[in-house]
């Protein structure tokens, strides 16, 4: 049986409003007091329950949601559902707030981080960029005993507690796995539009997809990687010049946002070999789905992602274990035929 305070109040000789003040590091209790109190908690194994504790004391977790600026619908849709979750976090005695920084942007995201890290809070959840200088300041929330989970794109390695997404190589690989399928034997390049290499998850993506394609039986080529920052126009310009200076492509492979310019630049063609896979379902891939300008969707559930990362920061803000299976995000895969009903986050 697992011992109490009022355990440690008969050991001690104190009352229990002692002991309270000496597990909760409150004055008032003499210095020979409290190495008795202490004593007796050693001696008797004694370990707090920090949740109950928290609890007992009704304390609000304040989390913050570092999250990138721009057009990108996903993102706006992970923010809509930060926003939903805020509604109901004061009965869940959580706080949550929404810092938006420039995308790509490792500097701005460094003075979000260590802005949050100033104002003591429980825990920061953040769209990460790959940059050493990024690392440094997740380790500094670290040293100050706040958790930090990295959302969408991971950064192993930089001491983060925990990754809320969907594994980036895997969804590459079963976009190529598609790719191939849906081709056949039919010849010709494959381009690949991406946001920016600066992004873990495009990496991942990346690898995964080119190894896919490297096992089909048809070999093809894969052309140079589109780097186009997520912004819909950039990628109407880059996707527009690549059908033009490559008449025999046959397919797209879109594994950032940028969407909208993609099937701006897809509209009007005749040419219904073309093959075409993206990521997330937006209004714009739905659009294109129903259409047939986009064959296949890679889609991960922005609420499950919010509500893991509020779980697993209050896990680890209490000292408690994860539930890995429930914090496993789904890929999903979305073709014209099994599209759900919209979303109100699909913008």
């Amino acid at each position: 049986m697992r011992p109490t305070v009022h355990d440690i109040a008969a050991e001690a000789g104190v009352s229990l409003a002692t002991v309270d003040r000496v597990l909760n590091d409150r004055p008032g209790v003499r210095g020979v007091t409290r190495a008795r109190v202490e004593a007796a908690i050693a001696a008797l194994g004694y370990v707090r329950d920090v949740a109950a504790a928290n609890l007992a004391k009704s304390r609000v977790y304040p989390l913050v949601f570092i999250l990138p600026q721009g057009d990108n619908p996903f993102m706006r849709g992970l923010e809509a559902q930060v926003r939903r979750a805020g509604l109901h976090s004061p009965a869940e005695r959580t706080r949550l707030s929404v810092v938006s920084v420039p995308a790509f942007d490792a500097v701005a995201l460094v003075r979000a981080i260590d802005a949050a890290i100033a104002e003591d809070v429980a825990g920061i959840a953040a769209v990460v960029v790959d940059a050493p200088e990024v690392s440094a300041a997740i380790a500094r929330a670290q040293a100050a005993g706040i958790p930090f989970v990295t959302l969408v794109s991971d950064l192993e390695g930089s001491g983060r507690d925990h990754f809320v997404g969907v594994d980036n190589i895997a969804a590459g690989r079963t976009a190529g796995s598609l790719m191939g399928r849906f081709l056949g034997g039919r010849p010709g390049p494959v381009a690949v539009l991406a946001g920016s290499m600066r992004l873990r998850d495009h990496r991942e993506r990346l690898d995964g997809f080119l190894a896919a394609m490297a096992a089909m039986p048809t070999a093809r080529t894969v052309l140079p990687v589109l780097e186009g920052q997520d912004d819909p126009g950039q990628a109407f310009a880059l996707i527009s010049r690549c059908l033009a200076a490559t008449p025999d492509l046959a397919g797209i492979y879109s594994l950032g946002a940028g969407n909208h310019g993609l099937v701006k630049a897809l509209s009007g063609r005749t040419d219904a070999g073309l093959c075409v896979i993206a990521h997330e379902l937006t209004a714009d891939t739905r659009a294109a789905l129903e259409t047939g300008l986009i064959d296949a969707v890679l889609n991960q559930d922005a609420g499950h992602e919010v509500r893991s990362a509020v779980r697993v920061l209050r896990a680890k803000a209490d000292g408690l274990p994860v539930n890995a299976a429930q914090e496993r995000i789904r890929l999903d895969i979305f073709i014209k035929d099994n599209l759900p009903p919209a979303g109100p986050d699909e913008e």
